[in-house]
Parts: C-alpha cells; structure tokens; sequence
C-alpha cells in the first residue's frame, strides 16, 4: 500500500480524470494501480478530499472533487520546525502572497510570533482560526519566507 499522501493524490488524479460513481469502481481502480486499500479506508480519504456525489443528465451520479481541492503539492518540510508540535499544515503561495494552514486555534499564535520576529521580510499577517495570510515585504522570495519560517520556529524549541 502507497503512503496516504500518494494515495490522496491517485484518488485526485482519478476522479479528475475519469467519470468514478461508486466506492466499489473507485476501490478497482486503484487496485490496478496497485494501491490496496480497504473500503473504510477509502471512505475516509474521499470525506478527507471532501468529495461529493452529484447527478448526470443520464441519471447516475459521479463523485467530484471540490473546485479549490486541488491535486495535493508537495510541500517543503516546515511543519517539524513550526510551534505547536506539527500545528502548521502547509504554506502555499499564490503570487507573492503567502497562506499558511494551521490546526484550528493556532493560527492567531503563529501569526504574532512572524509579526513579532520577521518585521525585515513581512509586512504583517491577518490571522483567522487556522488559516493565516502573510504578506511578504518587497522583493522578498518564497524561499525567503521558507527560511524565516523555519529559523523563527526553530529558535522558538
């Protein structure tokens, strides 16, 4: 069996690629794929992707995959050096904004500790309940704020 991370985005790569109507078809599918893996496994990786079941015009249904759900990137490592034993999820860009996925409850923390130790890199943060926006200074890279991250938490053990 694929580590789930692998397995996650087979299941992505599927159901974009293919009409996929039951647990049962999808279970065969990746099979051949050589990914074994039980129904409630399964189960637990579409509720995961938040995958949902909607009609066609012939009358069965097909699952999709929300439209912000997204084949999974692969991440840079900074979960091991964040605050909160793995609290940080994933950061993700889009232009040179940074978003930055937490636990629930944490992001407000995380956030204050960027504000308060890279005011040269960010401009500031506006944090929700486990998502954070942070807006890099100009010119700064995405690799920049890799580093930041992970000497600022790193400090922090």
């Amino acid at each position: 069996m694929k580590n789930k991370r692998n397995r996650l985005q087979i299941i992505s790569e599927i159901l974009r690629s293919r009409v996929v109507g039951s647990q049962e078809e999808l279970l065969k599918i990746l099979v051949e794929r050589q990914c074994d893996v039980t129904q409630a496994t399964l189960s637990r990786d579409l509720k995961l992707l938040k995958v949902a079941k909607t009609p066609l015009a012939n009358g069965t249904y097909k699952y999709i995959l929300p439209s912000y759900n997204k084949p999974l990137p692969a991440q840079k490592d900074i979960g091991s050096n964040m605050p909160g034993h793995g609290a940080v999820k994933s950061l993700e860009f889009s232009g040179s904004l940074g978003v930055v996925k937490t636990k629930p409850g944490y992001a407000s923390a995380i956030a204050w500790d960027i504000d308060n130790s890279a005011s040269e890199i960010v401009l500031g943060t506006i944090a929700g309940d486990d998502t954070i926006l942070l807006i890099p200074r100009e010119g700064v890279t995405r690799e920049d704020i890799f580093e930041m991250l992970n000497i600022t938490f790193s400090e922090q053990k």
